[in-house]
């Protein structure tokens, strides 16, 4: 793939919120606005609320958008898609699932796989073993759990220590500061050195091939676009130099910190009545 995967390694200055944030000048530099899903758009595994959905709807009638998340495409289409109204401009409409290993746009009135990177069988088995020996090394193996705790998804490989399907409160209690994930990955790094290992959600830790991260999304969907990393807001929860949004801040997007979907339906309603006044 060469140096189009390469990640910027600069720490970058992210406000602790998006009140902080002049919202007036980004929307009159922006041309893309992308979002994270999870705990961003919607509650961890959840559909949108029909509020935010109505909010994303009509943004894609004023600015191209994007979703970039760890999820599979199915999450995209049981959380965000299932939600929009019929008023969305799905041709504005970008799906980046599995951190960017994958691209979907609306093409001939279907969703169209341009492009997947999916590590070798051996890459995702040794990753998988690996997930699993320090998760129980490291006591994060739990016994109650909904659903299964590591899943394969093709382009990533993602343990979520609770199970896809544990409740939100759950996912929230179990780590809140981030620091037993965060040892997950750094122990199973030391044995992937080649891959893309990552603290992801709220309970889970992501492997894919090297350089591919949401970093990599945002300069190959701006490639694509023919637009600036710097013409593109990303909206996220997780922008701690540990989390999964960083990387999109690094590259040069616009960041915007959220805490939940409820901060998210604010900056969207607060670009939006930018937009209408540009």
């Amino acid at each position: 793939m060469g140096t189009e995967i390469e990640t910027a390694v600069e720490q970058v200055e992210i406000a602790s919120s998006w009140k902080q944030l002049d919202v007036t000048d980004m929307s009159s530099h922006a041309k893309v606005v992308a979002f994270d899903l999870d705990n961003t758009l919607a509650r961890s595994k959840m559909r949108m609320t029909d509020h935010m959905a109505s909010l994303l709807s009509r943004l894609t009638n004023e600015i191209t958008v994007a979703i970039v998340s760890g999820g599979r495409f199915e999450q995209f289409r049981d959380q965000v898609l299932a939600a929009l109204d019929d008023s969305t401009d799905k041709s504005h409409l970008h799906l980046m699932p599995t951190s960017g290993t994958r691209y979907y746009r609306w093409e001939n009135d279907a969703w169209s796989c341009v492009y997947a990177h999916d590590p070798s069988e051996d890459d995702r088995r040794n990753a998988i073993e690996s997930l699993t020996r320090h998760a129980h090394e490291l006591n994060l193996w739990e016994d109650r759990t909904w659903g299964p705790q590591i899943e394969d998804r093709g382009s990533q490989i993602t343990f979520s220590a609770l199970g896809q399907l544990a409740p939100v409160d759950a996912k929230d209690a179990w780590d809140p500061d981030n620091s037993r994930k965060n040892a997950l990955a750094a122990a199973v790094r030391l044995d992937l050195p080649h891959l893309q290992v990552r603290s992801g959600g709220s309970t889970s830790v992501d492997i894919s091939a090297k350089g591919i991260d949401k970093a990599y999304a945002v300069r190959k969907l701006g490639a694509i676009l023919g637009v600036d990393v710097s013409e593109m807001i990303f909206v996220g929860d997780r922008m701690d130099p540990q989390g999964n949004d960083y990387p999109a801040a690094q590259a040069g997007t616009m960041p915007v910190r959220v805490s939940n979907p409820d901060e998210t339906v604010e900056f969207v309603d607060t670009l939006l009545r930018t937009l209408d006044r540009s």
